[in-house]
């Protein structure tokens, strides 16, 4: 999509569409009255009327024949205004424009007007997102062209830099949610670590691949035990970014990666299993945020680790009962061969603390019950270092990508106590997101560490949200952005 940038005393009329905002209970802005005025004062009617009053995702479509349609779109009361508020104002507006095939949309953004910048471009290119790699009757609905009109004295450096800002971190997303929606017949293993050679032969980058038997040779009995049931090779991948002139104490990132979960032996019931090629959201969001992070160009040194592999029943399958021992020295009891992704995971991590990092962070797919308790709402957190999680909460505030943390207390632990082993991969049904996490724990170590349970967020089976498509929503990306974003600046 062609994102333009145009001084312009007047919002220029070569648009199909032109999108406000407005802020509940007040005047219409300057701009916006003057528009208005141009197309018979249909949206000051309306407020007189009660028909729009500003709330917040209502909008009003005032057509005109001689001049640009003009969409206002409402942003609630200016106390509530959040970053994520303006992103989900002018991306309904825009999906709005598309369906009414719009090819060509004006923004005004600049001092005079309510929606920022990159919120406008993050929102827009969020919004119209869509996965049509498939379709062979494709939509010819789309939106080709985003105008941003400034006045004549706002200086365009800083806006053309939060534009390519809003533009990356969208497009990393969208890139995430590409590889999420991709079945897992092209999605293997290989395919994502083709992935990570591409983003490691970018400046400062660089990604080293295991194979199977360099897993063996390392111990790593949990990834090797999920990966016997398959016929895809598995990957062990590890793409680093160094954007620090000297070598320092880096941010680790682990993500889950199982291409396909079948639920091995502990066969997963038919219905719904087709959206398991979603399990590997993990790993997909550590590639597309250390393709933002190069891209911005953070000085931060930071380490993408992803364990992939299909789980798949088959007769070389591992059995529930089974033992296998971990590159820890940590010996498992194989419960259920469907929490496969702790294994995989747990192997990760062991190998994550080799690079003596300054913080852990791995992210996973890991738990129905994280669905259960959070809904499509919350990204379920836990970790063991208050500091950390209040930092990763505040992220969450910032992006709309909201956590909420749950406890790891000891007293959960007999849960996962193993009866012939150290540890049993999965504690049951109560508090199973916590006893996961817990699982996990016992491979950090004294690191810093949190763990992102993003299981009920990372897939939208609802109707599509402002910017949020059904399908992959690339959950994760924009919250670790920002939290490196913030980190890259203060350590």
């Amino acid at each position: 999509m062609d994102i333009q940038i145009k001084k312009d005393a007047a919002v220029p009329h070569d648009g199909d569409v032109v999108i406000m905002g407005h802020y509940q209970g007040t005047p219409l802005s300057p701009s916006l009255r003057t528009e208005d005025k141009k197309r018979g004062g249909a949206v000051q009617s309306a407020l007189r009327s009660g028909e729009f009053d500003g709330q917040f995702l209502k909008t009003i479509w005032v057509r005109s024949a001689s001049l640009p349609h003009l969409v206002v779109v409402g942003l609630g009361k200016r106390s509530e205004a959040t970053p994520d508020r303006f992103r989900q104002t002018i991306g309904h507006a825009a999906k709005q424009a598309r369906e009414s095939r719009m090819k060509r949309v004006v923004i005004p953004i600049g001092k005079a007007e309510p929606i920022p910048v990159r919120m406008a471009v993050e929102g827009t290119l969020l919004a119209l997102y869509q996965f049509h790699k498939y379709k062979s009757d494709l939509d010819k609905k789309r939106i080709d062209t985003i105008l941003l009109t400034v006045d004549q004295k706002t200086p365009l450096s800083p806006i053309r830099k939060r534009v390519a800002l809003g533009r990356c971190i969208a497009e990393g997303v969208n890139f995430v949610r590409d590889l999420c929606n991709t079945p897992s017949n092209e999605m293997t293993p290989t395919r994502l670590a083709d992935e990570a050679k591409r983003i490691g032969a970018e400046p400062c980058c660089s990604v080293e691949i295991l194979e199977r038997d360099d897993m063996k040779r390392l111990g790593m009995g949990g990834l090797v035990g999920v990966a016997r049931g398959t016929s895809e090779p598995p990957k062990f991948i590890v793409l680093e970014y160094n954007g620090r002139v000297k070598k320092s104490a880096p941010v680790v990132l682990v993500g889950k990666s199982v291409t396909f979960d079948s639920g091995g032996i502990s066969l997963k019931p038919a219905d719904q299993m087709e959206k398991m090629k979603y399990d590997m959201t993990g790993g997909a969001t550590v590639l597309g945020v250390i393709q933002i992070v190069a891209a911005m160009k953070l000085p931060i040194r930071l380490i993408g680790i992803l364990p992939a592999t299909d789980n798949m029943p088959s007769g070389s399958a591992i059995h529930p009962g089974d033992v296998v021992k971990m590159l820890s020295g940590k010996t498992v009891e194989v419960i259920n061969t469907d929490a496969e992704g702790r294994l995989c995971l747990a192997d990760a991590l062991s190998y994550a603390a080799r690079y003596k990092p300054a913080v852990m962070i791995d992210l996973a797919t890991l738990t129905g019950a994280a669905t259960i308790a959070l809904g499509q709402h919350a990204i379920a957190l836990m970790g063991n270092n208050p500091i950390l999680s209040a930092q990763m909460e505040e992220a969450g505030r910032k992006t709309g990508e909201r956590t909420w943390e749950l406890p790891l207390w000891d007293d959960y632990f007999n849960q996962i106590k193993g009866d012939i082993a150290d540890l049993k991969n999965t504690g049951g049904r109560p508090a199973g997101t916590i006893t996961a996490g817990l699982f996990l724990k016992q491979f950090v170590g004294k690191t810093p560490w949190i763990h992102l349970d993003i299981a009920g967020t990372s897939w939208n089976s609802d109707s599509p949200q402002p910017y949020i498509p059904k399908g992959a929503t690339g959950v994760g990306v924009r919250l670790l952005v920002e939290f490196l974003s913030a980190r890259a600046f203060i350590s």
